[in-house]
């Protein structure tokens, strides 16, 4: 696999087990539940109209058994890796009805259910139309050179020896040599680096980084799917399998529920003598407003979190969202803007000369450093002359004349033909350029990524949501994550990280709370998947991110983390409301039931009366 084959994949939406390959997917599952009981119901109530009472009770009875028999499946399923729910009781409920005859309370019961568990598809299914939108937009061939021409093939195609053409913003499909004499690879994805590194001829280069400059060929060395990024994706697999199992907010009270269910449904039968009494009890022990409600206020807040362009994979992260309490952060793209921007100008020259000319020859480059040091010229209102004989080394340098004075801009590479670099060690971290004035050097301009005002902001709230431990972890050198952990005080740094490493440190920092990472590369993909919840953010690159994600800001502001940690917390809220409602007013009915006040037909429609208020009582989650 390739990053040119992302589409592939699936997004995690934690959702709960995974459905046999010969099952229909949660989805239609839960579509087809509600349908059943919808039309077992009217179908039931027009035949009873008609006089037809054995068809209406058979129509009831085939709703229910449909609904029971998708939620064994289910039930199954989820024993099999340990999952053990309130769905237990549901299905109690369900073939407790059948079998003593009360075939309209488990028509409803059936409703009920099929009604929660659609609800909750269609929040997921909400998020994974996000996430292809999203992914859609990565290509997935590449142009192939042949002797006559070339031509367009799917990634898995490519072979080692083929010469690829990768034009300027194609991500580098397969591990490769350069043939080309020069290129400008922006490899922040992969490393963290912030600025465009220049390779020479016969340089390797490594899949999933993008090609900043123009045009060029590279010889393919290994197959797509032996790649540095298909190993990076791999780490993304098994980081995914080994993250600890998740118990959801309803299924944490299942067995207690359960067991003092089945302890007021035998005593009511002994003590009675009656056993239709069982029915009853479990009837109006269906959990109901907690299979309702719960999936209503988180998909609830979902939605809220949507229209703000934070897109969440389903409830499941937003309920682990409600939970967090540490963060960790990458760097460049994520805490930094990704962009150099202009922070010294040192030399023998006026720095506003220097500056000026420089930028009035950087207006012919479409590099990123050419176009950091033209916005600093124009922020400082600078007049900018017309450049002439212009020629440029991609990724290396530029130079050409600007006012009758021959104008070099450019790194070491440029000037220095052996590529030893000039820079003092104390400079180590900071990207420079020399300006040279016809021959001679005229000075040095210094750039840095610069952090983003957002990430001020963010920290500072994180902080007041209780947030105890922040973290950087990035590729970066320690020089330059030192600096910017000061700007932000943040509790620890870690530098020169490798996705495996990024990945140690989320299992370290568990020990203190659960633990949300915040990313933007290839490089961050496999800790995202680690985390408790990982959360994607980025301008651009953001799709190999957002794969392994739970949570995806759509829009690249780092305030809307802070906010949906707020929406998490109050659907949270919210949902424990439900809970311990439903949960009070069903003991109450309960105990009216197994004495024999609550018939299971009328004990069934009380369940409806509290639904309808517990689920209003969800749905403020979208205020």
């Amino acid at each position: 696999m390739s990053v040119l084959d992302e589409p592939e994949a699936q997004p995690r939406t934690g959702i709960s087990s995974e459905p046999r390959a010969w099952m229909p997917d949660v989805g239609l599952r839960s579509t087809i539940m509600a349908v059943a009981a919808v039309l077992g119901l009217a179908g039931a109530f027009i035949l009873f109209l008609l006089d037809f009472e054995t068809a209406s009770r058979l129509a009831l009875a085939v709703s229910t058994s449909i609904a029971l028999a998708f939620l064994l499946i289910d039930i199954v399923a989820k024993l099999r890796n340990g999952d053990f729910g309130l769905d237990l009781i549901a299905a109690l409920a369900m073939g407790s009805t059948l079998w003593f005859g009360e075939y309209l309370a488990g028509a409803i019961v059936a409703l009920m259910y099929a009604g929660g568990q659609f609800l909750e598809a269609y929040a997921h299914r909400r998020a994974d139309e996000g996430m292809t939108a999203l992914l859609a937009q990565v290509p997935r061939t590449a142009l192939r050179l042949l002797e006559d021409g070339m031509e367009e093939v799917p990634i898995p195609d490519i072979a080692v020896g083929d010469i690829l053409m990768i034009r300027r913003g194609d991500v580098i499909p397969a591990d490769g040599t350069l043939i080309s004499d020069n290129a400008s690879i922006d490899e922040s994805v992969l490393t963290g680096e912030a600025f465009p590194v220049h390779l020479s001829k016969s340089a390797r280069i490594e899949s999933g980084a993008t090609n900043a400059g123009d045009a060029i060929e590279i010889r393919v060395e290994s197959r797509a799917e032996d790649s540095t990024y298909s190993g990076i994706v791999k780490l993304v697999e098994a980081s995914r399998r080994s993250k600890a199992r998740f118990a959801r907010l309803a299924d944490r009270y299942a067995i207690a529920f359960l067991l003092l269910t089945l302890a007021i449904a035998l005593a009511a039968a002994i003590l009675s003598g009656d056993t239709a009494r069982i029915v009853a009890v479990l009837v109006v022990a269906t959990p109901c407003p907690l299979i309702l409600a719960v999936p209503v206020a988180l998909a609830a807040g979902t939605s809220k979190a949507a229209k703000a362009g934070v897109l969440v994979k389903g409830a499941g992260p937003l309920e682990i969202l409600a939970d967090t309490s540490v963060a960790v952060f990458d760097k460049t793209g994520t805490l930094t803007a990704g962009d150099p921007e202009v922070v010294s100008i040192e030399g023998l020259e006026g720095p506003e000369r220097i500056l000026r000319l420089a930028a009035s020859l950087d207006q012919a480059s479409s590099h990123v450093v050419g176009r950091a040091i033209v916005r600093e010229a124009q922020r400082r209102q600078l007049t900018l002359s017309r450049p002439t004989d212009v020629s440029e080394l991609p990724g290396a340098g530029i130079s050409g004349f600007v006012d009758g004075i021959k104008v070099s801009v450019g790194g070491d590479n440029y000037f220095t033909p052996d590529g030893k670099p000039s820079l003092p060690p104390e400079k180590k971290g900071r990207m420079q350029a020399k300006v040279f004035f016809d021959g001679r050097l005229a000075g040095e301009i210094g750039f840095e990524d610069r952090l983003r005002t957002d990430a001020v902001e963010l920290v500072g709230k994180l902080r007041k949501l209780g947030f105890g431990r922040i973290v950087l972890a990035s590729g970066d050198e320690r020089s330059v994550t030192a600096a910017i952990a000061g700007s932000l005080s943040l509790d620890a740094v870690e530098a020169r990280l490798s996705p495996v490493e990024k990945v140690e440190v989320i299992t370290r920092e568990r020990a203190a709370g659960r633990v949300m990472m915040v990313g933007d590369g290839v490089n961050d993909a496999p800790a995202l998947a680690a985390a408790d919840v990982g959360i994607a953010v980025g301008a651009t690159n953001l799709a190999a991110a957002a794969e392994a994600a739970d949570i995806v800001l759509i829009r690249n502001d780092l305030n809307r983390i802070a906010w949906a940690i707020e929406i998490a917390r109050r659907s949270r809220a919210i949902a424990v409301q439900s809970i311990f409602a439903g949960i009070g007013l069903s003991l109450v009915a309960m105990l009216f039931a197994g004495a024999g006040f609550l018939p299971p037909v009328t004990g069934a429609m009380l369940q409806e009366v509290i639904d309808v208020a517990v689920i209003l009582n969800a749905l403020r989650a979208l205020r």
